[in-house]
């Protein structure tokens, strides 16, 4: 399973509009297989800051995302929007998707 955490700085004049700005992005990338999960989520602590989360079964289902003619779009398009290089922090490990929490049950 692969997992990606994207801290992306976003000009002030596109912070709001930045869930419409990506829509098309999200939604192609959501649509993939081996996609498990692709969320934005504002920061509380800076409203330029917009979190990704993303999740992929596995490395193909990564790379293929990452080959896609959508993320080539939503990189161009996103470089203008952005008030700097995102971070990432990148991660792979064992899974095949959701699992229960046994802390929980």
């Amino acid at each position: 399973m692969i997992l990606v955490v994207v801290k992306q700085p976003v000009r002030a004049k596109y912070a709001d509009d930045w869930p419409e700005l990506v829509r098309e992005y999200t939604e192609a990338t959501r649509a993939e297989p081996g996609n498990i999960s692709f969320d934005w989520y504002r920061s509380p602590e800076d409203p330029n800051l917009w979190i990704l989360v993303e999740v992929f079964a596995d490395k193909a289902a990564g790379d293929a995302h990452t080959a896609s003619e959508h993320f080539a779009k939503a990189s161009g398009e996103m470089a203008r929007w952005c008030a700097a290089i995102p971070e990432i922090i990148h991660m792979e490990g064992p899974g095949e998707g959701w699992s229960l929490a046994g802390e929980a049950s």
